[in-house]
């Protein structure tokens, strides 16, 4: 690769040809002001913010999209600069609420902050300002284009991650507007809710549906038992919201101020991706050896199942009848709990803490009420949700004890975390698939082939079906964009796998579309690596020998695939229909 000097307010660097100006004075230690600007998507130069003065180039152009070249000279940080960038932020907050101490991401917010930096203290300008009403046609996301900025962030997001285009720029002028086609929500296109636009939203134009009211008046309503699961990914990014570095495992802090905002029991959603190992392992072998569709797909994620039900209809026999480890939990304290408890069912209020926004479309799935008009899980609060209702409550989070999950929910093995990477599902799968033909434990509990960040990972093993080693292929993707290759090699007969993995965020659930932000490439690799160490801390790191699943099955549940579990804790989907 080509390197090149490039001096920026006075520093020299050597960067690759390929950088632009925005890139090359990051790595020499200056940050240019960035709204359009994201490192992962592709660069539009649409906001202005990042003017900067080039030597020998005409006016003011932006650092995001001008390219480097040996000998560039570049001046971030003078008068002219200054007062441009600040006039294109005050005429952005000219068409903006000023309703900042009322909003979602006070505190949190790119124009915010820049808003501040540059010193900004009022308004010069005055006029019409845009006028459109919330788009609330769905559980998962809330559009306000009051407060879009057109930075065209979630239009690339959408188009470049996933594939699916739901997002444009409509009309001209000042009457321009991001959105779905013809002014449709978010519920009437085909949308999976997965998030990722409001991932990279620098402001609050597209959050998550704020529950912490409901589940805080739920917390304060004396005649509800409330219970509470947390997800693998959120005990690697919760921390981040809360002041602590990226992949901090907080799982102890978490366990304890989910205690202090007033939970009656904690349990843990790894205990049920044990769960959904013995059963989503069990159907796997019950295929191979009996016939089944194959490849099986995991059904794990719920951006995932939505898009399969919209865009693939026809391939839905593929999927696992396995519920997400969220469903099968929400089952259990909707069953299993209250009838060992001597409780009323109706007494009961779910909570499930999701990196995911699509896990709110999820819970009020009509396939997720194990009793007719209940839903199993009554609430799902993002991790960025959970972190606001933690500062409301005034708990210092950095200060609290390790505190243990409660029993016999609560406990979970090495297998059940990594559920929270792309790639976990299948290598916790593999290791207990192997003990489930051979009775024996796999050699090597880690499965590298499957790690990594890749977006379409392949691989396979050699495991004993019918008394003959078998060779099983195996795929893992993570992304829609990546969903689709694999769905397209499937319906064209090109696909020769046994099993299928697919997470519908990039790095799986530890980049969801409910996780702190920022995410980078950086800091879902801290969260990667702070998941794999938990593993690896774990004593049991194979969900067949998590105690408490063994003790399930034996007074209960009875055995994987077996009557109660297949009413409990399956289900199968169907074509989805909507407006566009």
């Amino acid at each position: 690769m080509e390197l090149v000097k490039v001096t920026i307010d006075g520093i020299t660097v050597e960067v690759p040809s390929t950088f632009t100006v925005i890139e090359a004075a990051a790595k020499a230690g200056i940050r240019i002001p960035q709204l359009c600007y994201h490192p992962e998507l592709t660069k539009e130069g649409a906001c202005r913010v990042c003017v900067c003065e080039i030597e020998g180039a005409k006016g003011l152009p932006a650092a995001c999209v001008f390219p480097v070249r040996d000998g560039l000279v570049v001046h971030t940080n003078t008068p002219k600069v200054r007062a441009t960038r600040k006039a294109v932020v005050e005429l952005l907050l000219a068409n903006h609420p000023q309703d900042c101490l009322f909003c979602q991401k006070n505190n949190d917010c790119e124009l915010q902050s820049i808003a501040a930096d540059l010193g900004i203290r009022e308004v010069p300008y005055q006029g019409e300002k845009r006028k459109a009403e919330k788009d609330l046609s769905n559980p998962s996301l809330v559009r306000d284009p009051n407060k879009c900025i057109l930075c065209g962030r979630c239009i690339r997001a959408c188009h470049e991650r996933q594939g699916l285009d739901i997002y444009g720029y409509i009309n001209r002028g000042f009457k321009t507007v991001v959105g779905p086609a013809f002014g449709f929500g978010l519920g009437d296109v085909p949308c999976t809710y997965c998030g990722q636009c409001a991932a990279v939203c620098p402001t609050a134009a597209i959050c998550e549906k704020d529950d912490t009211e409901r589940v805080f008046a739920a917390l304060g309503d004396p005649k509800k038992y409330t219970i509470v699961q947390t997800a693998p990914a959120v005990r690697v990014a919760l921390g981040e919201a809360l002041g602590l570095p990226a992949g901090e495992i907080v799982t102890g802090k978490m366990v304890a101020a989910l205690r202090r905002l007033g939970f009656d029991k904690v349990f843990d959603t790894n205990f049920s991706a044990d769960l959904t190992i013995m059963e989503e392992g069990s159907e796997f072998l019950e295929r191979v050896t009996k016939g089944g569709v194959l490849p099986m797909i995991t059904s794990c994620s719920p951006g995932w199942i939505n898009f399969i039900e919209l865009k693939y209809p026809d391939l839905l026999p593929h999927l696992s009848t396995a519920k997400s480890p969220q469903g099968m939990f929400g089952a259990l304290t909707k069953t299993y709990w209250p009838e060992k408890n001597g409780m009323a069912v109706e007494d009961i209020y779910s909570v499930s803490i999701m990196p995911c926004t699509a896990k709110k479309s999820e819970c009020v799935r009509p396939q997720l009420q194990s009793n007719p008009g209940l839903p199993d899980v009554d609430a799902v609060l993002t991790t960025r949700e959970l972190a606001r209702m933690i500062k409301s409550a005034g708990i210092d989070f950095k200060s609290l004890p390790e505190e243990e999950y409660d029993s016999p929910l609560g406990t979970s093995t090495g297998a059940g975390v990594i559920f929270g990477v792309t790639g976990g599902v299948m290598e916790a799968a593999i290791r207990t698939v192997h003990f489930l033909l051979t009775k024996q434990e796999i050699p090597g509990i880690v499965f590298t082939p499957v790690r990594g960040m890749e977006g379409i990972k392949e691989a396979q093993v050699v495991v004993p079906i019918n008394g003959q080693d078998v060779t099983v292929k195996l795929a893992v993707a993570h992304t829609l964009r990546n969903a689709k290759i694999l769905m397209d090699k499937i319906r064209a007969g090109q696909a020769d796998y046994h099993f299928i993995e697919i997470m519908a965020c990039p790095g799986g659930c530890i980049g969801g579309g409910g996780q702190p932000q920022p995410v980078n490439a950086e800091i879902r690799a801290a969260r990667t690596a702070a998941t794999y160490t938990a593993d690896e801390r774990n004593v049991l790191r194979q969900s067949h020998n998590n105690p408490e699943i063994q003790a399930l099955y034996k007074d209960w549940l009875g055995a994987p695939l077996g009557e109660k579990s297949h009413h409990l804790l399956h289900t199968h989907y169907g074509k989805q229909e909507r407006k566009l």
